[in-house]
Parts: C-alpha cells; structure tokens; sequence
C-alpha cells in the first residue's frame, strides 16, 4: 500500500472519529436537557396549574362576598408581615430571575415561589388589581433554579432551567405555549435570545401546557368579530394604533413608576404603605361603583374584544388601579392588565376611528404587552394563539410598530438593551437606568 493511500485512509479515519464523537456528544446533551425540560415541565407544570386553580377560587370567592374588599388593607399588612418573616425586605420581583439570567451574582430564593403563589391569592381575594403571569414567572423561574440545585448543575445550567421554569409556569397560566417557550429567552435581552434555554424551554412549555390541560385549565382563546379587507386606509389607521400602544406602554410603566415614587416618598413604612394602598383601591372601587377593574382584568379583555364596548377611559383607570395595587405593595403580575390596558384603547380607537373595534383591541392588547416587555416576538406568537391567523398581517404590523416606538423603558428595570431598536448598533444599557433615556443609547 502506497504512503499517500495510508495517510488517505488515516485522515479519513481521524474524520469519522471526529464526527462520530461528536453526533455522540450532541445526542447525549440534547437527550439530557430534553429530560430537564420535560422535569421542569411537568413540576413547574403543576404546580403553576394549581395556583390557576387557586385564582380561579379566590376570584370567585371575592365576587360572591364583595364585603372582602374592605378587608384588602388587612390582606396587604399580612403580605407585608409574610414577607418580613421569611427575611424578604426588599423584594425585587421578576426582575431577580433576570439579574440571576444574567449572571450578577444573584441567586433566586427557593422561598420566592410559595411566597408569590401565596401572596397573590391574597391580592386576589380582597380585590387589588394585578396580573397572574408575571407571579408565574417567579414562581417557574423559582422552582427551576431549585432543581438545578437539587441537580446540583453549575450556574449556568441553572441559569437555563430558570429560563425553562418562566416557559412552564406561562404555559401553563395562560395557555399560550409557544410564545412562553420564546418568551423567557426574548425578555432577559433585548436584540439577542439565549437559543441555549431553546430546547428545555420548549419542552417545558409543552409538557407544563398538557398538565394544565389535564387538570381542568382552559387556555384563553378570544374571538375576534370582524376582520377588514387589507386596504391602505386600514393599514393606515393600524399604523397608527401601533404607534399609539407603544406611547401607551410607556405611560403604562410610567403610572408604576410614578405610583412607587409617591408611596415611598410619603408612605417609607412598609405596613403603613400597604394599608393605604388598600384603602385607595377600595376608594376608587366605590367611586367607580362595581369592581370592573379589580382583579386581572379578563372580564374587560373579553368585554372589549367579543363586545366591543368599553368604558371610554376603562385604560385609564386600569392602570390606575393596577398601580395603586402594586406598587403599595400588593403581590401578582403587570402582564395581564397591561393586555387589559391595551384591548380597551384598542377597542375605544375602533370605535372613534370607525375600524372593527374587536380587531383593534385585539391588536392593541399585544401591541402594548410588546411595548411594556420589548418582546415582539412573544407578543406576536401570543397573538396568533389567541386569535388564530386571519388578522396574521395585521398583528405584524402593528406589534413591529408599537416596539419601534415603545422606546427603552419596560416593566423590568433589569432587563438589558443590548441592541438599538433603530440602528445596528451595540449599546448594552439597562432598561431601569435612569441616567438614560432613547437619545443618549444612540449616542
């Protein structure tokens, strides 16, 4: 056999060890974190259905007695003394999954996720207005980081399961699963995704949204009246909703804000914080003379959207409640009032502007979550699972609108800016520093 036919067969031989190491090494990490995925999703999966079920009760409890509102400051003395007991004393919310995501040497308390299910089933019971996802997102991204302890897996793979945790626990409360398997991975930065947490999110998703399933919890589905011929008057208009929800986003995550800033300013004891929020809740409940903007706010997505007609200013107050609640003190989530927020401007722009009010809430409900999260993506996956693809370009149009014009702020200050919404441009900011604002990223 000549010297070049050995060294021929000896390269090819060094080639087929090369690849069949590693076809074996990609087969043995995608089977094992396809396992973590599935783990994560079936416990995160099940747990997040019971607080579901656990909103679903209380929510029921709170309409057939509504004397339990005037008990709301009790409710919030005692999420404020829970809290305080389990040594939380400043809690920074979901925005400690994504400072652990992002590797600032911050680790997610095994307490955080019965603490969040507990105290938001108080929020709900006494009537403050809050979400449930964003408390699911605390309590997957919670429960993930816990099995990757018990896992005993190294910080980064831990950072992947609190990623896969998010997906589950969104799945399953929401019933949205492929925009939860996306969502996680789009929120923690902005201009890139982790396609590392792609696989276990996916899998968690899908395994926590069948446990959902099965134990009894629909998935939200709205249905959308009417849907226009695509016309440049329609696209027109659209555009300018989009523009619109992305200015409302801002003004959204403003009243959070603003509402943090008085209560600490005027109110620095956290019990006597709380307690006045509760009594401002139950104020302006009375004032508005129903309890139409307590609690999540489904009732009014569905009222706008499968109805269209709301109160005109029904976004206004939405988000008034809805600060007033949280930032006092009071447990739950932003994500769901913010879609709340922007079905009922998106129905009141309809009906002004004389273009299908259904299509126009629904639109302005993803509209404004992409604004307030700066995740496009999600928001259009949430919308083609919720109103199937009929208004599909529509959803597009405006969601990539509102984003572009929703700015730099969101609901979470530690969320990073990596990439410029407006140029391809590296700018690595914080969403919440405030030395900042859209002109000086670009500079």
């Amino acid at each position: 056999m000549s010297e070049k036919i050995k060294k021929l067969l000896y390269r090819l031989k060094t080639v087929e060890i090369h690849y069949l190491r590693s076809i074996t090494f990609n087969l043995k990490t995608g089977v094992i974190w396809m396992l973590r995925g599935c783990v994560v999703g079936a416990v995160v999966g099940v747990v997040s259905s019971l607080f579901a079920l656990g909103l679903k009760g209380v929510t029921s409890i709170r309409e057939a007695h509504s004397i339990l509102l005037f008990l709301l400051p009790v409710g919030g003395l005692a999420i404020v003394w829970l809290y305080h007991f389990c040594g939380v004393e400043k809690d920074k919310g979901t925005n400690i999954l994504l400072s652990a995501v992002h590797g600032d040497d911050q680790d997610v308390p095994e307490i955080m996720a019965p603490l969040i299910f507990v105290t938001t089933l108080i929020t709900h019971l006494f009537g403050g207005s809050a979400g449930r996802e964003g408390a699911a997102l605390q309590i997957g991204g919670s429960m993930g980081n816990t099995i990757g302890k018990l896992f005993q897996l190294d910080e980064g793979d831990r950072k992947i399961l609190v990623m896969s945790g998010m997906s589950a626990a969104f799945s399953a409360v929401f019933g949205t699963p492929l925009a939860a398997a996306i969502f996680p991975m789009e929120m923690i930065s902005v201009g890139i995704m982790h396609y590392a947490a792609l696989v276990p999110c996916v899998f968690a998703s899908l395994v926590a949204s069948q446990f959902a399933y099965t134990m009894g919890i629909d998935p939200e589905a709205f249905h959308i009246l009417a849907i226009p011929a695509v016309a440049p008057g329609t696209c027109i208009k659209l555009v300018f909703l989009g523009v619109l929800c992305g200015a409302l986003s801002v003004v959204f995550c403003a009243f959070l804000k603003s509402a943090g800033f008085l209560y600490n300013k005027f109110f620095k004891n956290p019990y006597i914080r709380v307690a006045v929020g509760g009594i401002l809740v139950i104020a302006l409940t009375l004032l508005v003379g129903d309890f139409t903007y307590n609690g999540a706010g489904t009732g009014l997505i569905a009222m706008a959207i499968e109805e269209e007609k709301v109160p005109v200013f029904a976004f206004l107050l939405k988000m008034l409640f809805t600060s007033l609640t949280l930032a006092a003190g009071f447990k739950g989530g932003e994500i769901v009032p913010a879609f709340c927020t922007g079905a009922t401007f998106g129905c009141v722009f309809g009906n002004v502007l004389g273009i299908s009010p259904s299509l126009c809430a629904a639109l302005g409900m993803v509209a404004v979550f992409c604004g307030v999260t700066n995740c496009p993506i999600a928001a259009i996956l949430i919308g083609f699972e919720l109103f199937g693809f009929d208004g599909a370009m529509y959803i597009l149009l405006v969601v990539s609108v509102s984003y572009l014009f929703s700015g730099y702020k969101g609901l979470y200050g530690e969320q990073i800016i990596v990439y410029s919404k407006y140029h391809p441009k590296y700018i690595n900011r914080v969403s919440g520093d405030e030395r900042f604002d859209g002109a000086d990223y670009e500079e």
